[in-house]
């Protein structure tokens, strides 16, 4: 990727704390005016390599730059690039919405800006809301302010660090076309995610991290085509078989659905992986209800990636 037209550049990045390596060498590039999802599990290093970008954290090895500068050396040039939205909305609940807004306005020293608040009141359909303390914001209204108020300055690189948590659906797909909007618009957008359906409908590529360690990149079609046309969805009667049914089943690449029922195998797309699967099943006297074939998702890949391991985000 050509330097100037690189938002992103992450060279051999490691980070350990107290002894415990959490990057283990990252590498990225993302392209100016797109959108970047990283996923991962809790504790695969998401949050870190986030901090580490926005400069609240310097890597023990390698080299990151954001829009040419330096994360190291050039923090300040950094900052001044980017904005970052964490995952609990940042915002004053005594204030009013438009107070929230004018008040980065001064602390960044910018000029009009009454204006430009005005401006992004409107833009993320708080106008009506402008005027009552954020106390009274629902969850998505003060998520909308939150980013509202990281773009305050114009921010060429905004970082959302799962932005979408806690939402209900409405207020989630709301969210969607106001990141879509940012792109749009010719800003680069970095956002972290848990929601799989979230990356696959907004991100213009992704990476998948886990221990520290970017085990796949590319767009979402990219992704899906590294697994075969095999994936298959079985349905159980109880929880009694669907135990046994994944432990005759632990040598493929298996979840488990305990409130469904039900099991996602990934195979070869052969026939003889099919007739092994099947021929386990009833040698042990257990009874498919129903059984489907589909294309791989986003989903079929993370899992067959980095398997169901949690830990607490570090």
């Amino acid at each position: 990727m050509i330097k100037n037209q690189t938002a992103i550049l992450m060279e051999s990045v490691e980070k350990s704390f107290k002894g415990l390596q959490v990057l283990r060498g990252v590498n990225l590039s993302v392209k100016k005016g797109s959108i970047f999802a990283l996923l991962g599990s809790n504790g695969a290093g998401k949050t870190t390599t986030i901090n580490i970008l926005s400069t609240l954290m310097r890597p023990d090895k390698g080299r990151a730059e954001i829009c040419g500068y330096n994360v190291v050396s050039q923090p300040e040039k950094v900052r001044e690039q980017i904005s970052l939205t964490g995952q609990y909305a940042a915002v004053d609940e005594v204030l009013t919405g438009r107070d929230n807004l004018r008040l980065i306005g001064e602390l960044r020293h910018l000029r009009d800006t009454a204006v430009l608040s005005d401006a992004l009141l409107g833009q993320f359909g708080l106008e009506h809301a402008a005027n009552r303390r954020v106390s009274t914001y629902s969850g998505g209204m003060r998520r909308r302010l939150d980013i509202a108020m990281g773009i305050m300055g114009d921010p060429a690189l905004i970082f959302l660090d799962e932005p979408t948590t806690g939402l209900d659906p409405q207020s989630r797909s709301a969210m969607w076309e106001i990141i879509k909007d940012l792109a749009k618009s010719g800003k680069t957008v970095f956002l972290t995610t848990q929601y799989l359906e979230e990356a696959e409908q907004l991100a213009d590529r992704i990476a998948i991290i886990n221990d520290g360690i970017i085990v796949a990149e590319g767009t979402p079609e990219e992704l899906k085509s590294t697994l075969p046309q095999g994936v298959i969805d079985l349905s159980l009667k109880n929880e009694q078989e669907l135990t046994a049914v994944t432990s005759l089943l632990q040598d493929y690449s298996v979840k488990c659905d305990i409130t469904m029922l039900s099991l996602t195998v990934v195979t070869d797309g052969s026939v003889d992986q099919l007739a092994d699967i099947f021929s386990r099943i009833r040698q042990n006297g257990i009874n498919i209800s129903s059984f489907t074939q589909k294309l791989p998702t986003l989903e079929d890949v993370f899992y067959v990636l980095i398997g169901e391991k949690q830990r607490e985000d570090i």
